[in-house]
């Protein structure tokens, strides 16, 4: 692989900081990936309170959670935006600041029918310790009913929760777990921390899952933030916070290929270390630079950006795309979009026109909030 280049594109009054991976010629039988390049982004809805993901109903409605506890609903399109009472309103713990709170949500695959708004949230427990926990709601006239407690006990704390909730190609429900800032808990296969967790609808365990009986689907995670997969082969990709403090304790962040039963280092050992115990990431941010990566998607519609995956990061303050090569693992692209523009990034998301929904997180107690943060994003790119 050629060396990274540092690369600067304007497209229409946008300055777009790029890292380019040159790929191999044509003649080597590997075709050039072409950079992406940013038609336009528009504002959809302000004044959110450090909203976490979304996801879209089939009805039109954008469900959008915010950590201190609210999922909001935004319309998108002529009379849409953001609708002023809350969805639902749930008793998340955001003690002390810090990551926990409401994160994740994922609508039913069938919610015309069924209307389920899955959630994941931290919530208090004795001696001032934190939870975290899965539940099924159900939307009624426009409103979130009937809470239903589907996984119980994931280990929490003021960091490292986790929170990604998301349904893949195969029906089940993925869940993204943090070790809860207790490293161990990501080597134990009997803690719920440091994991991806595989769950059938109703919150029972699949029963092709690695292990009998156990919802967990991989280990050895710090703190994952982001889940997609590939359209054209299903593969499970993943975005992963590394270690914080100095060098050389400090950054290792990590794009991972997650396989059933993979296990994925953390703490033993962070970024690409070649341990034949363990996978290594296919991508990592190196010792130098940490991109605190968070919510993630793959470009699905047709076009030169399909295939690439596309992730948010809150430190790094930009999207990040990622073009991989047939066998899902060769890095031919990596680049850098929207830098130092809208702050930090928490989540993307892709619409069924192809244009990605951006979320910013800038009033989370780390940013610096502009008058009309945290924003919903529409980007155009090609």
């Amino acid at each position: 692989m050629a060396r990274d280049t540092e690369v600067t594109v304007a497209a229409r009054g946008l300055v777009l900081g790029l890292i380019a991976i040159s790929c191999a010629s044509p003649a080597s039988g590997t075709p050039r990936i072409s950079a992406a390049v940013v038609e336009s982004v528009q504002v959809v809805a302000g004044g959110l309170v450090a909203p976490w993901a979304t996801d879209l109903s089939s009805d039109g409605r954008l469900f959008v959670t915010e950590r201190p506890g609210r999922v909001r609903v935004i319309g998108l399109g002529a009379g849409g935006g953001l609708r002023p009472e809350p969805w639902v309103t749930l008793p998340a713990d955001t003690r002390g600041g810090g990551e926990k709170g409401l994160l994740g949500i994922a609508l039913d695959p069938e919610f015309a029918r069924s209307g389920f708004v899955y959630l994941y949230y931290s919530y208090p427990v004795a001696n001032g310790q934190t939870r975290n926990k899965l539940v099924r709601m159900r939307d009624a006239s426009g409103r979130g009913v009937e809470e239903t407690v589907l996984l119980d006990g994931i280990p929490g704390s003021g960091n490292h929760d986790g929170g990604r909730v998301k349904f893949g190609p195969d029906g089940k429900l993925y869940v993204t777990t943090g070790d809860a800032e207790v490293g161990g808990n990501a080597q134990d296969p009997r803690s719920l921390g440091g994991k991806i967790l595989r769950l059938n609808k109703d919150g029972s365990i699949p029963a092709d899952n690695p292990a009998a009986g156990s919802p967990v689907w991989s280990m050895g995670h710090r703190n994952v933030q982001g889940i997609a997969w590939q359209p054209d082969t299903g593969a499970l990709y993943e975005t992963e916070h590394g270690p914080s403090g100095a060098f050389p304790e400090c950054c290792h962040d990590e794009v991972n290929l997650i396989v059933a039963g993979g296990n994925y280092g953390w703490p033993t050992v962070r970024g690409v270390a070649n341990d034949p115990r363990f996978r290594d990431p296919l991508v990592e941010s190196g010792a130098l630079e940490t991109w605190a990566p968070s919510g993630a998607a793959f470009a699905t519609r047709p076009g030169p950006l399909r295939g690439s995956l596309l992730f948010a990061t809150l430190r790094g303050q930009h999207l990040q795309r990622v073009a991989f090569g047939t066998d899902g693992r060769a890095v031919l692209l990596q680049e850098k979009l929207l830098t130092n523009q809208y702050g930090r990034l928490r989540d993307v998301f892709e619409l069924p026109s192809g244009e990605l929904l951006v979320l910013t997180s800038n009033r989370d107690g780390r940013g610096q909030a502009a008058a009309d943060d945290d924003r919903v994003l529409l980007v155009s790119l090609r």
